[in-house]
């Protein structure tokens, strides 16, 4: 089940499968799990390697979802939106009895060019460092449906911050060959340089392998980011940020940054997160 709402701006091709035989399969065994996510992190790019200009990534305003997510508009007639502008798409996910609502929104220049969602069954249960295998194939239905390309895409969830390099941010970023971010609202491994609580808004530090990473200890695979803070009660967590697939843990640190517009999530996941609830409710109530 699918449902659009977008311009005629940058239409494409499917979002074809660069590394099919990365489909994350929730029919494996825990051991191929693992073990096709070891393949997934030899092929991951963990450095910039993308054909947009990265400060051109950013959103100045946060949209009023008041009246729910925006409604997509033609970035080619719509006032003050830059129609070269890269394209990022948030993902993110609600859940019902037994499927999820899997959202795709599209910004471009800060504006909603696309929003786009699949409903999919769900056939395990969540285990620890292996949420691709359960929600990565309903994530892929929902990209699936995009009409327009994606430059990068922004995960609820974690890249390279993974026992194995590779979170759902890596896999679906690897079997797409598409510029991917990780961004987690709680530490899945490794270890901070420095103590993360109640820092200023800005404020990061990396965040290294440790003994439960496969990676050689101290390489920085990520960073956590206090992306908002309020100015009289530190009490906001910070993010932590990891790259997906072609880009470093540096710029993915300063994307997000520049995605988050007053909110402390970035602006991508944060309108993805209240389509999946819109789109849930009105199944629910259908």
């Amino acid at each position: 089940m699918t449902e659009k709402s977008a311009g005629d701006a940058r239409p494409r091709e499917a979002l074809d499968l660069a590394r099919p035989e990365f489909v994350p399969d929730p029919n494996l065994s825990h051991a191929e799990m693992e073990a096709l996510q070891r393949e997934i992190a030899e092929a991951a790019t963990f450095a910039d390697e993308f054909p947009f200009d990265a400060d051109a990534v950013r959103v100045e305003a946060a949209a009023d979802l008041t009246s729910g997510v925006p409604a997509a508009v033609d970035p080619e007639h719509a006032p003050g939106v830059d129609p070269e502008a890269p394209v990022v798409v948030g993902v993110d996910q609600a859940f019902l009895d037994d499927a999820v609502v899997s959202a795709a929104v599209a910004l471009q220049d800060g504006a909603v060019v696309e929003r786009t969602h699949a409903v999919s069954p769900l056939s395990i249960p969540y285990i620890p460092g292996l949420l691709a295998f359960r929600e990565g194939g309903p994530i892929l239905d929902a990209l699936g449906t995009l009409s327009v390309e994606p430059d990068l895409a922004v995960f609820d969830g974690s890249g390279r911050i993974h026992f194995r390099q590779a979170g759902i941010a890596t896999h679906v970023g690897v079997a797409l060959d598409l510029p991917s971010v990780g961004v987690a609202k709680s530490l899945l491994c490794g270890d901070p340089d420095d103590a993360t609580e109640e820092r200023p808004e800005g404020w990061s530090t990396p965040i290294r392998a440790a003994d439960s990473v496969e990676a050689p200890d101290g390489t920085v695979i990520g960073h956590a980011y206090q992306s908002r803070q309020y100015p009289n009660s530190r009490r906001v967590n910070p993010l932590y940020v990891s790259p997906g697939h072609r880009v470093s843990a540096e710029t993915t640190r300063d994307l997000v940054g520049r995605l988050c517009a007053g909110y402390k999530l970035p602006e991508p996941t944060r309108l993805a997160d209240a389509y999946a609830d819109e789109v849930k409710r009105r199944l629910q109530q259908a």
